[in-house]
């Protein structure tokens, strides 16, 4: 029988670095980089589960988060 989807499966998160990290933690640092950005206004798209949302209520001051279905 196929496996059901649940209903985050099908979300992305469209992620906006809008602050720079200069002066920030080294963790903060860390999680923007594992995140994938590189520069200032840089924008991302990720699948939306619960590491993800960890990684962006880390750098939540510095990022903006839109969800797309």
């Amino acid at each position: 029988m196929p496996r059901k989807k649940s209903q985050t499966e099908n979300k992305t998160l469209t992620i906006t670095l809008k602050h720079s990290a200069i002066g920030r933690s080294q963790v903060q640092k860390d999680t923007l980089k594992a995140l994938g950005f590189k520069k200032l206004n840089q924008t991302i798209s990720k699948v939306d589960n619960p590491a993800i949302r960890g990684m962006i209520k880390t750098v939540e001051h510095l990022v903006e988060v839109k969800e797309e279905a």
